[in-house]
């Protein structure tokens, strides 16, 4: 409750003073997790770096705006709103049909012992193997609920669903994700 509070009163500093430290506070907060959830979608390092870059430039933009805006709730919904919505005017951009799945965690994350991090690896590459194989939309809210660590509510709000569409299709995407793991 502490750190939405204190989420809160940067916002409201950004919004209100154009506080370029608060910003830097949300940024260092998000940056990483921003990048991930772009870097998954695309694996493509420099095109994550590049889009990542432009998310928290939209975000001060919109946080900066001198339009009156509605209160917002999260910052976490909205900079994962913002991203979504980039990667979405990028595959629009390059007029990209092909599906661009998971590819790979290598280049994410923080170092740990060797071996251990040899098994997560493996791990991990399957269970992203079989999550290429799943819609989009199943991609992504596995994603953003077990990988980001986000809540309903908040994918919800990021997502533009309501909190019991966003469980139902938890709940098939897990369906078929447990049916996909157990073929593999």
């Amino acid at each position: 409750m502490k750190a939405n509070y204190r989420e809160k009163l940067l916002v409201h500093k950004v919004q209100e003073k154009k506080d370029n430290e608060a910003f830097g506070e949300l940024y260092d907060l998000y940056i990483e997790k921003i990048y991930r959830f772009v870097f998954i979608k695309l694996s493509n390092k420099e095109e994550a770096e590049d889009i990542t870059s432009e998310v928290f430039l939209k975000t001060w933009n919109y946080l900066t705006a001198d339009k009156k805006q509605s209160e917002i709730k999260s910052f976490s919904g909205l900079v994962y709103r913002i991203a979504r919505n980039t990667m979405v005017d990028f595959f629009r951009h390059k007029s990209v049909r092909k599906e661009y799945g998971i590819e790979t965690l290598e280049d994410v994350g923080e170092d740990s012992e060797l071996l251990e991090q040899i098994d997560v690896k493996h791990e991990v590459s399957n269970i992203l193997q079989v999550l290429k194989k799943m819609k989009r939309e199943y991609q992504e809210i596995i994603l953003l609920r077990y990988i980001e660590e986000l809540s309903i509510a908040e994918i919800a709000e990021i997502l533009e669903k309501r909190k019991t569409n966003v469980r139902v299709t938890l709940h098939r995407a897990l369906k078929i994700l447990k049916q996909l793991l157990e073929k593999k």
